[in-house]
């Protein structure tokens, strides 16, 4: 029998946890015991033996503690990965600000009224790394992945290993931000640039985007573009061809609802556009349709254009490599998805869409465009080009709120493009169109009928030989295959590059036709589409494509992989150095969370596949949802929105359908502040709201005076507000809970933007401050990476009363009786970019609501240490009466005008001489920066940066005081390329050294801008969005 323990034991036992302590931190090594803890684990032994002795005293449990503690705590959990500074470090740091704990300096910061009553908890959570993937796989085998043949915009695709391996899985691609700092960026804008061009090679049309969020919202743009430039506002309707995708169709009336569209849905080959008339503004259709008709536009392109319309049209990429290019009949507008490319389906997401148009529309083109310019030494560079157009600039004016798109999958889909080039692509068109005509014979042959008039790869089949559409799912199913399913005695087949003969021999059998036969259909069929007979006379494919070099250069995967390479050295990623961008939150992306993302159970998922197939991605979603909505303080959430401005949409959709419930449908007005991001106006004028700028005070915070009074005045139609807390500049305000009050008394709803979330988790929270709406960006507070510029995922959290306005889908299930959605779908899948939700499933589990307080709380510390250490060399602009600011703090650079010639620009571009990616310039706050470290950093990073700034201070003193010109000195000739440095002349008032190596660490660790600083202007006079011709490479 064991003897109970004694104060000398505990004592010993306490002298023992000392090292342990050393080897795990507190923080680990509290999650540690909490793990090994749980109650699942506890035998019931030990229950029972506790219910016998209920004096057990305190000694003995701290005992009990320690000894489990030592037998079972896992080495490899997470916290201590996640938050860069060491125990040692954060105490350092605090002594620095004048704190004993981090608590004090929380209690410093975040003002009491809002703080959490009780611990952030989250259920089943505080994983190990090794623990947490035998969970998530555990859960992912709940998912049974079928093969699919469902098409409606998504296939199966072979993902070349080579861009899987070195871009998808590649932390040098995924960990980047997007490209506003082009001379450490070139790499991916040259891949962008190459996206445009296959997109705007296959499409005929001049201009392309460098990637949209996916198909139905590029659908959505579209239909905006086409609004905006219609002459007069009496064009508000917009046709669509009833043969479009269901999802495609769906989110494009969610969109036409905020403007006060109308989308007019039927056949085009009946629809009498002319009773129209001139209220016209566009019509849609698709290249092939959902059924896989592939439709003569020719005469109906002409019709729009007569009515003073655009024809927009939705293709398939793929198919355009043998199918004549939209551009060519007529087309306006092409848009699609270029998932096909080597995109792995995810569950619906992410990929990236595109959008391809006319000379015409090219400056109200959506999104980001790469466009091609020169540096400073008048060598071609790349750039983001026309950024005049985006939401960051003309905020309420803006035609889209579109940010964050899908980089890394535009990049993967580029990649894809160059390493088959235009043979290898036209071969893979040509071989899935020669299955789908031996699929048509031999089921023909079984007595069936497939019911296209024309097709590429998709066919309709009305069922015969007395069998029902079920029978053939039945027999589909047995052989672990989906087919579409269309009604009660049709069915729908989508073949793609996957396909197999041994999938084709099951498919034939599936419908009951001879498997056998089929070699024998192989010799009697069209080898290519320019002779089959199932393509139109005239709309087979006779113009070249991807006649540039680089798609023609990088077929052996050794070459591939060093242009991979080549590219990803040029660009500057969280694999070389923080990248502090104020409000970005550019954290640690942990390999654990990836790892998952590419696992076959998610990324062989259709969106479309039957539930019953899907129960590990459900499990997944449900625990999300729940999660975040604990987070957040919140009763409900969605996780459809596939970025942060899409969320920011979302939310404000859900506030006005509920106001429209309750009889108030005339509220319309959107307060906004002036500090907001610029996705907030855009935001509320797609979702039909008109804004109404409040200001912000001499210290940032909101002029409640002036909310309170604009409140007032429009307290008939307020609708909402918009705020973003901790404030754009960076501080957590006293007077918000007033704010939300003055809000709600004039019968407005407040929404608040959860960008900068990072700070609240598990201190505070949107619910506990009183709103009644919040998106999350998961690419920022949550781990998702950005990719360079997406993917972006922007679930919303919302209060009860609005959780039945949030948005539907098509295809999600509905409860028996259950009303339709009042909101319908803002995304074509109904979970989004359900692919990346395993990275932030994995890490709430990792960190459990401990961990991400104990982050928010790191987070906090490493930005008023940073804070801290360049007072003195520079203004800190905005802080609380304590002298704390949240997360991220804003650098007055603003005088060094008027002292050096010297703006926030120049300070940026010296950065990068330093190896460091610039912080947020010259927002909110004109020529200002504005620094986020995120909890991930540790101190002697952070020190470096400070190093650097501080640096970068002396040099602006040697310019104010004459040392160095005004005209000529180290800022306004930064940054310093490889070439610039060693290059046989060199005529500037400073040497080469100092120019690149001005601080003893980058002797060691140098990342070197590969262009010199890029002439914005030349680029958007001379614009070029498309892969430069050759002789620029002379």
């Amino acid at each position: 029998m064991l003897s109970r323990p004694t104060a000398a034991t505990a004592a010993a036992a306490a002298a023992w946890a000392q090292p342990l302590a050393r080897l795990w931190p507190a923080p680990a090594l509290r999650a540690a015991r909490l793990h090994t803890l749980k109650p699942r684990q506890s035998s019931a032994a030990a229950v029972a033996d506790a219910a016998a002795d209920p004096a057990e005293d305190a000694a003995a449990a701290a005992a009990a503690a320690v000894a489990a503690a030592r037998a079972f705590a896992p080495l490899d959990t997470f916290l201590r990965r996640q938050c860069g500074p060491r125990d040692a470090d954060v105490q350092a740091m605090l002594a620095a600000l004048g704190f004993a704990s981090l608590d004090e300096m929380v209690a410093a910061t975040v003002p009491p009224a809002i703080r959490l009553a009780a611990p952030l908890h989250i259920a089943d959570a505080e994983f190990a790394e090794k623990e947490l993937l035998a969970k998530l796989r555990a859960i992912a085998q709940k998912n049974r992945v079928f093969r699919s043949f469902i098409g409606t915009g998504y296939t199966d695709t072979v993902v070349p290993p080579v861009v899987l391996r070195n871009v998808l899985e590649n932390p040098a691609w995924y960990t980047p931000y997007s490209p506003y700092q082009p001379e450490i960026a070139q790499g991916r804008l040259e891949s962008l640039l190459n996206f445009q061009t296959v997109v705007s090679d296959l499409t005929g049309l001049p201009a392309a985007n460098a990637s949209l969020l996916d198909e139905g919202t590029a659908a959505g743009e579209a239909l905006v573009v086409c609004l905006n430039s219609a002459r007069g506002k009496a064009r508000n309707v917009f046709f669509a061809d009833e043969n479009c995708h269901p999802q495609t169709l769906a989110v494009l009336r969610t969109r036409a609802a905020g403007f006060g569209a109308e989308v007019v849905v039927g056949d085009y080959r009946t629809f009498d556009l002319a009773a129209l008339g001139d209220r016209l503004a566009g019509a849609l259709v698709s290249y092939p349709d959902t059924y896989g008709n592939v439709g003569e536009y020719r005469a109906l392109a002409d019709a729009v254009h007569t009515q003073g319309g655009q024809l927009v049209v939705v293709v398939d990429l793929m198919s355009l490599a043998v199918l004549q290019a939209p551009g060519e009949f007529g087309a306006d507008i092409a848009i699609g998805n270029s998932q096909r490319f080597g995109v792995p389906l995810g569950y619906g997401g992410p990929h990236a869409a595109f959008f391809a148009t006319t000379a015409a529309n090219q400056r109200r083109v959506p999104g980001r465009i790469i466009g091609v310019s020169r540096d400073a030494e008048g060598r071609r560079a790349y750039r983001l080009a026309l950024q005049a157009r985006e939401q960051h600039i003309r905020r309420e004016k803006a035609s889209s709120n579109i940010c964050t798109a899908q980089a890394l999958l535009a990049n993967m889909a580029a990649m894809y493009a160059v390493y088959h080039g235009p043979q290898g692509i036209r071969a893979i068109a040509d071989r899935i169109h020669r299955f789908t005509q031996i699929l048509a014979a031999s089921v023909a042959a079984a007595g069936h009928t497939v019911e296209n008039t024309s097709y590429f790869d998709t066919l309709r089949i009305r069922v015969g030989a007395g069998l029902s559409a079920a029978d053939i799912h039945a027999r589909a199913e047995a052989r672990q295959i989906n087919l579409r399913r269309i009604d009660a005695q049709t069915v729908g087949i989508t073949l793609d590059e996957a396909i197999t003969r041994e999938e084709l021999a099951a498919l034939v059998e599936v419908f009951g036709g001879d498997a056998l036969a089929i070699d024998a259909a192989a010799a009697a069929v069209a080898p290519t589409v320019a002779e089959s007979p199932a393509i139109p006379a005239g709309l087979a494919r006779q113009s070249a494509f991807l006649t540039h070099p680089v798609f023609n250069s990088y077929h052996s995967e050794t070459e591939m992989v060093r242009y991979i390479t080549q590219l990803q050295n040029k660009d500057l990623g969280l694999i070389n150095a923080m990248i502090p961008l104020g409000s970005c939150t550019m954290k640690l992306n942990a390999a654990t969370e990836m790892i998952p993302v590419t696992w076959p159970e998610f990324g062989q998922m259709h969106p479309f596949a039957p539930r019953e197939q899907t129960e590990g991605y459900a499990h997944m979603i449900r625990d999300l949802e729940h999660d975040l909505a604990a987070i957040t303080g919140m009763d409900a959430t969605t996780v459809q929105p596939n970025s942060g401005a899409q969320g920011e949409y979302a939310g404000l959709r859900a506030i006005r359908a509920y106001q429209q419930s309750q009889g108030q449908g005339h509220r319309n007005v959107c307060l906004v502040p002036e500090s907001a991001h610029g996705t907030n106006p855009a935001s509320a004028v797609m979702a039909g709201l008109k804004v109404v700028i409040t200001k912000c005070d001499d210290r940032g915070n909101l002029d409640l005076a002036d909310l309170e009074a604009k409140a007032k005045k429009h307290a008939d139609n307020l609708s909402a507000v918009m705020i973003t807390y901790p404030s754009t500049f960076g501080v957590f305000e006293e007077g918000i809970v007033r704010a939300i009050e003055i809000v709600h008394a004039h019968g407005g709803q407040v929404y608040m933007d959860g960008a900068n979330m990072n700070a609240q988790v598990g201190l505070t929270s949107p619910g506990r401050i009183g709103a009644d709406v919040c998106h999350l960006n998961i690419h920022k507070t949550f781990a998702v990476p950005h990719g360079g510029g997406g993917p972006g995922v922007g679930p919303i959290c919302v209060k009860k009363h609005l959780a039945p306005f949030l948005p539907g889908h098509p295809e999600l299930p509905a409860a028996a009786g259950a009303p339709q959605p009042a909101v319908g779908p803002v995304s074509a899948a109904p979970y989004g970019s359900a692919g990346v939700l395993p990275v932030t499933w994995s890490y709430i589990k990792l960190l459990g609501g401990r961990g991400m307080t104990e982050a928010s709380k790191t987070a906090i510390l490493n930005a008023n240490y940073m804070a801290s250490r360049l007072r003195g060399h520079y203004s800190v602009l905005y802080a609380n009466e304590r002298g704390m600011c949240a997360h991220e703090f804003i650098l007055d650079t603003r005088p060094f005008k008027a002292t050096a010639g010297v703006q926030a620009l120049d300070i940026a571009k010296r950065l990068q001489d330093y190896g460091f990616h610039p912080p947020t310039m010259s927002w909110p706050v004109p020529n200002t920066i504005m620094v986020e470290p995120t909890e991930s950093e540790s101190k002697e990073e952070m020190d470096r940066f400070c190093d650097a700034l501080i640096a970068i201070r002396q040099e602006i003193r040697e310019i104010e005081d004459g040392t160095q010109p005004r005209d000529n000195n180290l800022l306004v000739n930064a940054p310093h390329p490889i070439a610039v440095v060693a290059a046989e002349e060199w005529s500037r008032p400073y040497s080469r050294e100092r120019a690149a190596y001005p601080l003893p660490y980058l002797r060691e660790r140098k990342f070197w801008p590969s262009v010199s600083r890029i002439d914005d202007a030349y680029g958007d006079i001379n614009l070029v969005c498309s892969c430069p011709p050759l002789d620029t490479y002379e």
